[in-house]
């Protein structure tokens, strides 16, 4: 639409969007005294909280970055919008209809669909695949839930949809609503070939939504064995509101439990944070589709107030293969991304949290949790339980390797708690492990485990 916002509904726009309540959608805050209230610091990484927000007066202020402003401002630099798709944003949340008059300037939105186009695209066809669940033709999506134990309550609650396996169908949905083929594109529903054509076709979806609730791409299950799409998940492309580094499917249901207890569980799967928060883990989240890396560790510490480590706790849950023990090692690398102390929970019979409650039932899913061990103990004990410690030469080797991977932390202030953990299992004396620690790092630079993964692919 043409044309400038009036000045008096901007205003209406700062009053009634409070910017406690909208910062609160993304950083976790606490009273801080005098009527304001801090928290970690959204825009540049720190572990003890320097961004105070004050509500009476509209403002926050970082004293870390020196970043600050009202409300519109935190929208502005938090979802990356221009100023009036802010207000925009934050008219539709607040109930302000927004008036606009003629600017013979020109129009100078910017090029291409608005990122509230965008956002409502997301919204429409995440209700059109919610209805398409009921249809005959979803019949084996529902059975796939229904074999996992998530009733038609549940699918509801979580959003979970069905793509027809018709190539047009969402494309003329979205149409038929006022939606150009372009915003359609650019939302990441719709691609072009010949002609436009759904993005999903055929598969069960997850919504995938950020931290305020909106909805921003999707995970679709491939269910179909003549789905010419071999890939058992595909999710949407990296769009202007999709940015998979930073994404984490449940964060919009978790984010106020994870600020509540300090606590976040971090799982494989769209159906493993189903299971989690039916089961009483409410605090639960999965990256999609690509693994965990610095971005994710930043997005979570917001919500964790992760400052002193005193309270805090992440928690990776791993299939105890080699393969979760190889994602165990790249979660470690990036230990130091957090100042909340890190565990890992790994079921014994190597049992992923769904199949966890399907067999076990709740309790055993919580049970998961509070059972969880350090990270550090975890990896070096798969590493030391590799040599035969009842041998000298085992013990040296285990010694050795156990030492390279202390060596290898960025985190130097922990070097000597693990080098004394690594001799109490290996059964040599902690100096020894100190001097085989010191020299491993001299032999090799530190291993660049801070931008490796920690859990792998829904």
């Amino acid at each position: 639409m043409a044309g400038r916002i009036r000045e008096e509904d901007i205003a209406e726009v700062r009053e009634k969007a409070r910017i406690d309540d909208v910062v609160s959608q993304y950083v976790t805050l606490r009273n801080a005294g005098g009527g304001s209230q801090k928290g970690l610091c959204p825009f540049h990484d720190e572990k003890s909280p320097s961004f105070n927000v004050n509500p009476s007066r509209g403002f926050y202020h970082c004293f870390g970055c020196g970043a600050g402003g009202d409300v519109i401002d935190f929208v502005m630099k938090i979802d990356g919008l221009n100023f009036g798709e802010a207000v925009e944003r934050l008219a539709e949340k607040s109930g302000v209809v927004l008036r606009r008059i003629d600017d013979d300037g020109g129009d100078h939105r910017p090029k291409g669909p608005q990122r509230n186009r965008l956002i409502e695209a997301n919204r429409v066809a995440q209700e059109f695949y919610a209805e398409q669940l009921a249809t005959p033709d979803a019949l084996t999506a529902r059975q796939f839930l229904s074999e996992r134990d998530f009733d038609q309550a549940v699918a509801a609650h979580f959003g979970i949809g069905f793509a027809p396996r018709e190539g047009e169908a969402l494309f003329r949905h979205l149409r038929g609503r006022g939606f150009t083929q372009e915003e359609t594109v650019e939302a990441g529903l719709v691609a072009v070939g010949r002609s436009a054509y759904d993005r999903f076709r055929g598969r069960l979806l997850w919504p995938i939504r950020d931290a305020s609730g909106d909805t921003i791409g999707f995970g679709a299950r491939r269910i179909f064995d003549d789905d010419r799409i071999e890939a058992k998940y595909l999710n949407t492309s990296e769009t202007k509101i999709y940015k998979k580094s930073q994404v984490l499917y449940g964060i919009d249901l978790a984010r106020r439990e994870i600020g509540r207890s300090s606590q976040a569980v971090i799982v494989e799967g769209y159906t493993d944070v189903m299971a989690c928060h039916l089961a009483g883990v409410g605090t639960a989240v999965a990256t999609c589709g690509t693994a965990f890396g610095d971005d994710h560790a930043r997005v979570l510490r917001r919500f964790l107030d992760d400052r002193d480590g005193s309270r805090g706790e992440v928690i990776f849950t791993f299939d105890g293969d080699a393969a979760g023990q190889k994602a165990a090692l790249r979660a470690f690398g990036g230990d130091q991304n957090f100042a909340s102390q890190t565990y890992v929970a790994v079921e014994p019979d190597g049992l992923d949290p769904c199949d966890l409650r399907i067999k076990k039932g709740d309790e055993a899913v919580r049970g998961l949790v509070a059972d969880r061990v350090p990270l550090y103990r975890f990896v070096l004990s798969n590493v030391v339980g590799k040599y035969d410690l009842d041998r000298a030469d085992g013990r040296v080797d285990a010694l050795r390797e156990g030492a390279r991977l202390v060596s290898s932390i960025r985190d130097k202030s922990k070097v000597d708690a693990f080098s004394r953990e690594l001799a109490g299992m290996v059964g040599l004396d902690p100096d020894e492990a100190r001097a085989e620690v010191r020299r491993a790092s001299h032999r090799r630079p530190p291993e660049p485990g801070a931008q490796q993964a920690a859990t792998t692919a829904p």
